[in-house]
């Protein structure tokens, strides 16, 4: 069984598709499988379905919804219903939990691999951390559950995947700089920076991009276009960090300059 949440829910065994067509079921199912092997509480996944307000026969509808979901993984896995109830969608005290095997989730592949990355990274070993952070964003295949409704739950989990997936980002881009491969993250640091429009770190990372292919004057802009943006819809200055960055950049600081010899560790912001 392949269970994907990275990207549109899919659950599969060989051709069988176990996710339900209806969207409360979908919403418990996801709700279970970004808990692998937690307890989801009986009121939390009240919550997801119906937030603040969940109606009279609220438990009876979530049974019914969890019995429907074995019935469809039965026929999926080929077992019968009480073997899904023990082994895989269990009743536990005080809620459910998904059990799924190592491997089957696709959340556990892509945080191995981050692991990995950090790891490299920790030994100094910048290729390796730069194609395990790599390999690891591949997993993605769009936004976390991205056909499932978000209740408030839901909602929780998806922010801190989403985040993740943007610091994971922020690093393999950050391993490319310090490799000397500044020519190749161009263009996602130009897509990046219009998709996080306040994202200090990226804006940084893209003026340092630029600063080494010899675009300096784009490079000024980028910083200028971001200072006006945060001036006119947040009242602020960019921090001190982007600023040295950008005083650098003016002065041509060689410090800015891809490193020869040491693996391309030079300064990603000043």
């Amino acid at each position: 069984m392949y269970v994907n949440v990275l990207g549109p829910l899919t659950l599969r065994h060989g051709t069988h598709s176990g996710v339900p067509t209806a969207m409360k079921p979908r919403k418990v199912l996801s709700l279970l499988l970004l808990n692998d092997g937690r307890v989801v509480p009986v009121p939390a996944l009240m919550a997801e379905l119906w937030g603040d307000e969940p109606p009279r026969t609220g438990l009876t509808t979530l049974q019914t919804y969890i019995l429907h979901l074995r019935k469809l993984l039965a026929q999926v896995l080929g077992v019968p219903t009480a073997t899904v109830a023990r082994d895989v969608l269990q009743t536990r005290p005080g809620g459910y939990a998904f059990a799924l095997r190592s491997g089957q989730l696709d959340v556990h592949r892509y945080r191995d691999l981050v692991t990995q990355g950090e790891c490299a990274l920790d030994a100094g070993d910048e290729r390796t951390a730069d194609a395990a952070f790599r390999r690891a964003l591949a997993v993605w295949q769009g936004p976390a559950l991205v056909d499932v409704a978000h209740g408030r739950p839901l909602q929780a989990e998806v922010a801190r995947l989403e985040q993740s997936r943007l610091t994971v980002t922020e690093r393999s881009i950050e391993t490319r700089l310090r490799l000397g491969r500044h020519q190749e993250a161009l263009s996602e640091l130009a897509s990046l920076v219009v998709e996080h429009r306040f994202h200090e770190g990226m804006h940084g990372q893209y003026m340092l991009a630029l600063h080494r292919a010899g675009q300096r004057t784009r490079a000024l802009a980028v910083y200028q276009r971001l200072r006006l943006t945060m001036a006119e819809e947040l009242g602020l200055e960019p921090s001190l960090r982007l600023q040295r960055l950008q005083q650098a950049v003016l002065a041509s600081d060689p410090r800015l300059d891809v490193e020869t010899g040491a693996a391309g560790r030079g300064p990603v912001v000043a």
